[in-house]
């Protein structure tokens, strides 16, 4: 089969976040990513900056450069567009969409569930294959939960609670490059991205809510943003504690009424001694826990310490860790390109594969509006 053409959108020497070269290229450079994809085209915002990404990401000099989306709907030989901009620029993808081109893009699909919506509606309407860049429930860690929920290790789950306390940034403030993390407008800030990662994976392995209730808050509304210039502060309107509470589809996995809990804080660190990431999952027979010391962040590089499974038998007394790793294959690469190359391999599997469309995205979209709907009234 001949390897997949990609053409990249965002993959610049200059941009503001490092998820294109950092999540992507490593898997898309590898004998195995070469042996599927090729790529054969960037677009950015002038064809001067892409020819220097060429250059600078030492991609082949017949790469086709292009400055404009609508070129590159119209270059015939394009077969699936990859779209790492900030998500107020994903409207880049909609020519490729219209022209019924195959397109990846990362996570969030759009600065609102209207948007996201209507990119939706863009690629069904072509026969687009649309992929959304939520990669974490592809995490082995991930995968080996849902596998011990599912052959019912500690019976069905009557209940689940979640601690996450870490954010993305150091203490010391954010890159300036990165303000837009502040205006809720914009659409991407820690909220729609982390908990929307975060949130994601969870719902992969115990399913979705039924019905739920939420509190958010903003606890420090003062940001400081770094520059080589200096810092400066700026007043942020994006929560940075997001508490969410609710009952579970049922399924055969979990009971009728059973509940899900969820306190997401963006803390600089957490409390010293005290892991970053705590989730448990409590059953009829045992409870499971999955302790994450650096952070919540499965679906990219919490891996810096051991992340651990355990489980209590509620019957003996006694405490089993589970054992969990990753696919030979995949220790080449980074922990952070990891399940984007799991991804990466679904997308190459055709029919056969279990990537997340639009469709899921616009899904997780309306569920994270729905957490932020009380703040926002209150808010505002």
């Amino acid at each position: 089969m001949a390897p997949i053409r990609i053409c990249m959108i965002g993959l610049s020497a200059r941009a503001k976040t490092s998820w294109a070269a950092e999540g992507h290229l490593p898997y898309l450079h590898s004998e195995r990513g070469r042996a599927k994809y090729s790529i054969i085209a960037l677009c950015n915002f002038s064809v001067e900056a892409a020819q220097a990404a060429v250059k600078h990401f030492d991609l082949p000099e017949t790469t086709k450069t292009y400055g404009d989306p609508h070129d590159v709907a119209n270059d015939p030989e394009i077969d699936l567009v990859v779209v790492n901009t900030r998500v107020d620029v994903h409207h880049v993808a909609a020519p490729s969409l219209r022209a019924g081109k195959d397109v990846w893009i990362e996570w969030p699909l759009a600065p609102n569930v209207k948007q996201a919506a209507e990119l939706a509606d863009m690629g069904k309407s072509s026969g687009s294959r649309m992929v959304i860049g939520l990669q974490g429930r592809y995490a082995p860690i991930v995968q080996k939960l849902q596998e011990m929920i599912v052959v019912g290790v500690v019976g069905q789950v009557v209940s689940s609670d979640v601690r996450a306390l870490r954010s993305v940034f150091p203490p010391n403030g954010i890159p300036a490059s990165l303000e837009y993390f502040t205006d809720i407008r914009v659409g991407g800030n820690l909220i729609t991205v982390v908990f929307g990662h975060v949130i994601d994976f969870i719902h992969a392995t115990l399913g979705e809510f039924k019905n739920f209730s939420s509190r958010a808050q903003i606890q420090r509304p003062k940001v400081r943003l770094l520059s080589e210039k200096g810092c400066y502060i700026v007043d942020s309107d994006v929560p940075d504690v997001v508490f969410v509470n609710g009952e579970l589809e049922p399924s055969s996995s979990v009971a009728h009424g059973a509940t899900l809990s969820v306190n997401f804080r963006m803390e600089p660190a957490p409390f010293p001694g005290e892991p970053a990431f705590v989730w448990t999952i409590y059953g009829e027979t045992g409870d499971i826990r999955v302790i994450s010391p650096d952070g919540p962040f499965l679906h990219t590089d919490s891996y810096g310490s051991p992340i651990t499974i355990e489980v209590f038998d509620h019957a003996t007394g006694g405490v089993v860790r589970h054992e969990w790793g990753w696919p030979d294959w995949q220790l080449q690469f980074p922990p952070r390109a990891r399940n984007t190359a799991e991804l990466y391999e679904q997308f190459a599997m055709g029919t056969n594969g279990t990537c997340p469309d639009f469709d899921y995205a616009v899904k997780r979209h309306a569920e994270i509006d729905k957490v932020l709907e009380p703040f926002l009234k209150w808010y505002n």
